[in-house]
């Protein structure tokens, strides 16, 4: 596992745009200030890593529409961390998500939150 400097870990998914937003904006902002960063869907935000799930989401100004942003942060290299168990737990499947999507392990969680400079926990 590549660790980053950067963490924002979202537990909600579409039935809290503003948390998802947040998430996405925090990290993208963190690569423009030239750190590293990953999103980690855990729990129901795991559905996130569904071709499409955040097209819908617009909270508003001044915030962008979340896939605008998701958008951005892959553009500028950021990555994003679908949790394993999570993903089962909620009945997806790896083929289900976005390719490129990283699935990771519990372990893997420790080591990126241990290495990392700073994160934001989004509960």
């Amino acid at each position: 596992m590549q660790t980053v400097d950067f963490v924002a870990t979202l537990f909600d998914g579409t039935s809290n745009p503003n948390k998802v937003t947040v998430a996405f904006t925090m990290a993208l902002n963190a690569l423009k200030k030239g750190h590293s960063a990953m999103v980690l869907l855990m729990v129901e935000a795991v559905e996130l890593g569904k071709p499409g799930a955040l097209d819908p989401i617009d909270i508003g100004k001044p915030f962008s529409p979340a896939a605008e942003v998701l958008e951005q942060f892959l553009a500028a290299g950021g990555r994003i961390g679908i949790c394993g168990s999570c993903m089962i737990h909620n009945g997806y499947t790896a083929e289900e998500m976005v390719p490129g999507y990283e699935i990771i392990t519990a372990p893997d969680v420790i080591d990126l939150l241990m290495e990392a400079k700073g994160s934001l926990q989004i509960t």
